[in-house]
């Protein structure tokens, strides 16, 4: 015999489980674009221009979303703390929150039957 979900129960994973993918995704392309700024800025030694600065910022406000998504989705899908903080840290690793983002999206769709 399978196991059901409540569809109420499937219903309130679908909005975080889409959240924290956006916000995954988000945030790993501004880290991508922080990873080529400085890389460009301190290797390369190209001047930046004065609005490259913004990109740091955004990428910190993309990874406090992100966290967010994180804490929203986390309980609801009964993640333990290792799992939170692993999935956290994805994001402050280039490429590593497009990977995360992927895992963690298929293991919700499997144990939620989505």
């Amino acid at each position: 015999m399978t196991n059901q979900i409540h569809p109420d129960r499937k219903a309130r994973i679908r909005g975080p489980l889409k959240f924290f993918s956006i916000a995954a995704t988000v945030t790993g392309i501004f880290l991508l674009l922080l990873v080529a700024r400085m890389v460009l800025e301190y290797i390369v030694g190209v001047e930046i221009p004065h609005w490259g600065l913004y990109i740091a910022q955004a990428h910190g406000v993309a990874y406090m979303i992100y966290l967010l998504s994180i804490l929203i989705l986390g309980p609801r899908a009964l993640w333990p703390a290792g799992k939170l903080i692993t999935t956290a840290l994805a994001g402050v690793v280039p490429f590593l929150s497009f990977w995360m983002e992927y895992k963690r999206r298929r293991e919700v769709t499997e144990q939620f039957q989505l």
